[in-house]
């Protein structure tokens, strides 16, 4: 009976945090006060968001950093073959964030390695 009551104290303390700053913030004008309270808003949605979002994106990296270990392991010391399953399970969005929110930018589950990551500078000759 105490789990559920520590869970959800910790949950609300974590969402309180996250929405301080916000709350903190003074205004001078009456725009500025709407500006505010809206980033309040959306402060506390993404914070509820990154509560729920952020426990499957942990589980989805840590089985994938298992398998990876394992393909590596099975491929014979092959880390592209590792990096084939540890980028796309353990980049990407790990909180939510009010720029996420409003669509500024996306919110990837699935990572991307970085464009110049394993690609060659300068074309290879060819002859």
């Amino acid at each position: 009976m105490r789990l559920p009551i520590v869970v959800l104290i910790v949950v609300i303390t974590y969402c309180l945090m996250l929405v301080a700053p916000a709350w903190s913030q003074s205004s001078s004008a009456g725009t500025q006060e709407a500006a505010t309270a809206s980033g309040a808003g959306m402060g506390a949605a993404a914070g509820a968001c990154t509560v729920l979002y952020l426990p499957f994106k942990a589980a989805f990296a840590i089985g994938g950093g298992i398998v990876g270990g394992l393909a590596y392991v099975f491929s014979g010391f092959n880390e592209q073959t590792a990096k084939s399953v540890w980028i796309p399970t353990m980049y990407g969005t790990w909180y939510i964030t009010p720029e996420h929110l409003s669509g500024d930018r996306p919110v990837r589950f699935l990572g991307v390695a970085a464009e110049s990551e394993g690609m060659p500078t300068t074309p290879a000759a060819t002859n």
